[in-house]
């Protein structure tokens, strides 16, 4: 495994390189959700590239910025095994060169939900997404379903700038409770942890109601919104069944939907969704 840590080098190194590239973006902290991207890539791309770079410009001025887990150690370790041929971990400076003033900014999309709770993020997101794209030039880009929402604000972005681009949607990987792996979890105390799976069965009540019949998006939201808001100290931001192409509140579900959540355990913001598919 090759690391690099400049955008020419990155260049250098993937300069006549098997195709196709396939590229995982990640701010490292890797658990076995990142390695499940890593490994889809292994199997479908004659070269991969994966990035750790903590972005500054998707965390709020009090959010967890300056704590994230950076144990870049363990993540060559575990990206060297995952088969990553070039590894990129570039430093603030070398994304966000001084004086950097030009933003990218998916609309629509990126309005409700996440971006509703966390002004800025997704501008933070499409903009670091678009230049590591133009890094690498990959031609296939690996994310997590469990973002369900950067998901989506990225296969719009490609689509948008990058259409020969190929966005690969990767299941959510989960803890043998249904917990979604996620970087944040090592912040949750034990108690916490525990709690945490109530967003999961909270995901699936909804899918249980639905295929029992439920058609109503109002009952199925308030009946996540009872499980979660039985958890002592939990603080649901949003319990939400929406469309899952325009994510865009639903009514009736009468067409492929997606169930999300997000809610906070003492200092420690979650989130997690479901795909939902009404009976035939």
């Amino acid at each position: 495994m090759q690391e690099v840590t400049t955008i020419r080098a990155l260049r250098a190194a993937l300069a006549g390189a098997p195709r196709p590239v396939g590229l995982v973006p990640t701010m490292g902290a890797l658990h076995a959700g990142h390695l499940s991207l890593a490994e889809r890539a292994r199997a479908e791309c004659a070269t991969v590239v994966m990035s750790i770079f903590v972005n500054p410009t998707q965390f709020g001025p009090h959010e967890d910025y300056a704590r994230y887990p950076r144990p870049i150690e363990h993540d060559r370790e575990l990206a060297r095994a995952a088969g990553v041929d070039v590894l990129f971990v570039p430093p603030v400076e070398e994304m966000y060169p001084p004086g950097a003033a030009s933003w990218v900014e998916v609309t629509g999309l990126s309005a409700r939900w996440e971006g509703e709770h966390r002004p800025g993020h997704f501008r933070g997101v499409a903009t670091i997404v678009l230049k590591l794209f133009l890094a690498a030039l990959p031609d296939r880009a690996y994310f997590g379903e469990k973002d369900y929402q950067q998901l989506r604000v990225v296969e719009r972005l490609a689509a948008d700038f990058l259409p020969g681009l190929v966005i690969v949607p990767c299941p959510t990987v989960r803890e043998p409770d249904g917990l979604a792996r996620s970087s944040r979890n090592v912040y949750l105390t034990p108690e916490q942890r525990e709690q945490a799976t109530a967003l999961y069965r909270a995901l699936w009540h909804a899918q249980e109601l639905l295929a029992a019949g439920e058609r109503s998006a109002p009952a199925l939201e308030a009946a996540m919104r009872r499980v979660l808001l039985a958890v002592p100290g939990l603080r649901l931001d949003y319990a939400a069944v929406v469309d899952a192409a325009t994510l865009e509140p639903l009514r009736v579900v009468d067409r492929p939907a997606r169930a999300l959540v997000a809610a906070r355990l003492g200092d420690v913001r979650l989130i997690d969704n479901l795909a939902l598919q009404p009976p035939a």
